[in-house]
C-alpha cells in the first residue's frame, strides 16, 4: 500500500505538467475547433527560454518561470496570427497539417539553433526530501504540483469571472453571434492562444527543473499524451484537460512501478481508443446531437 501512494504522489507530479499542456490544447479547441499539434512544441520552448534565463542571465526560478510563460504566450499569438488565422474558414484538415508543418519547423529550428544534444537544466530549486508515512516526497514534487494548482486557479478565474474569459465562452458557444454582440473574435481568439500557450511555458520550465534534460524533441510525446488526457478528460472542457491530466501521470506511474517503464506508452494510446469508442466525448463531456 506504501507503495501504490508513492506512485499516487509521483503520478501527481508528472500528471501536473500533463495537465498544464492539455488545459491549451482543450482552450483552443473550445475557441476555433483546432488541435494545434504545435502544442508540445511550445512547451518545449518554454523549457529552453527557462534554461537560457537560468544559466545565462541567472534569474531565479519563478523570474524563469514568469520569462518563459511571457514567451510562449507571445509565440503563440504571432503563429496563431501567422499559420492558423489565414486558414480559419479553411478545411479542418488543412489546419491540422499546417499545425504539424508548425511543429517540426519549431522542432528543428531549436535543433539548429541550441543544437541536437541533451541540454542538462541547473538546479535553482533544493532537491531536499523527506519522508512522511514511509512516503518519499521531494520539495520539487510539491513546487510543481502547487504551482500547477496556482496556475489553474487563476485560468479558472480568468476564465469565469473577467471579460476576457466571458468574451471566450461567448465565442465558444458562437464565434458569429459574438461578434454581433461586439465581441472581437480575433482579439478573443489571440488571447486564448496566449493564455494556452503561457501555460504549456509553464510546464516546460517544470519537467526540465524535475527531470534535470531537455532537448528539441521533448515536447513530441508528452504533447500527444496531453492532447490524450484533453480527450480523456472532454476536449474544449478545462475541468476535463486537468482531470485528463492526473489522471494520465498515475496511470503512467502505477504502469512503471507494476508492469514496466516498455509498456507505458502503450496503456496511454489504448485508454485514448477505449475512450473513443466508449464515450468520445470524453468522461465530462456531453455528447451533442445535431439536428439536420
Amino acid at each position: 500500500m506504501t507503495q501504490f501512494f508513492q506512485q499516487l504522489i509521483n503520478g501527481l507530479s508528472i500528471g501536473s505538467i500533463y495537465a498544464l499542456i492539455a488545459l491549451g490544447y482543450t482552450m483552443v479547441y473550445g475557441i476555433i475547433k483546432l488541435i494545434n499539434f504545435a502544442h508540445g512544441d511550445i512547451y518545449m520552448l518554454g523549457a529552453y527560454v527557462g534554461f537560457l534565463a537560468i544559466s545565462q542571465f541567472h534569474l531565479n526560478f519563478f523570474l524563469a518561470l514568469l520569462v518563459a510563460m511571457a514567451f510562449c504566450a507571445v509565440l503563440g499569438v504571432v503563429i496563431e496570427r501567422i499559420a492558423y488565422k489565414p486558414l480559419r474558414n479553411a478545411t479542418r484538415i488543412a489546419a491540422l497539417i499546417t499545425a504539424i508543418g508548425v511543429s517540426y519547423f519549431l522542432e528543428y529550428s531549436t535543433q539548429k539553433i541550441m543544437g541536437p544534444g541533451v541540454k542538462t537544466y541547473p538546479t535553482t530549486l533544493s532537491n531536499e526530501a523527506f519522508t512522511i508515512f514511509g512516503l518519499h516526497i521531494q520539495l520539487q514534487q510539491i513546487y510543481i504540483f502547487a504551482i500547477t494548482i496556482v496556475l489553474m486557479l487563476i485560468l479558472t478565474f480568468v476564465v469565469k469571472k473577467t471579460k476576457v474569459g466571458r468574451s471566450m465562452r461567448a465565442v465558444s458557444v458562437d464565434a458569429d453571434a459574438a461578434k454581433l454582440m461586439g465581441i472581437n473574435v480575433d482579439a478573443t481568439i489571440s488571447y486564448t492562444f496566449a493564455i494556452g500557450s503561457a501555460l504549456a511555458g509553464a510546464g516546460g520550465v517544470l519537467v526540465g527543473m524535475y527531470y534535470n534534460t531537455i532537448n528539441p524533441l521533448m515536447g513530441m510525446v508528452p504533447g500527444i499524451k496531453a492532447f490524450v488526457a484533453a480527450v480523456f478528460g472532454g476536449i474544449g472542457i478545462l475541468p476535463g484537460a486537468m482531470f485528463g491530466g492526473f489522471f494520465i501521470g498515475i496511470v503512467e506511474s502505477l504502469v512503471t512501478a507494476y508492469g514496466s517503464s516498455l509498456y507505458k506508452d502503450a496503456v496511454v494510446y489504448a485508454i485514448l481508443i477505449l475512450i473513443l469508442i466508449i464515450k468520445p466525448a470524453g468522461l465530462l463531456g456531453k455528447n451533442v446531437k445535431e439536428k439536420v
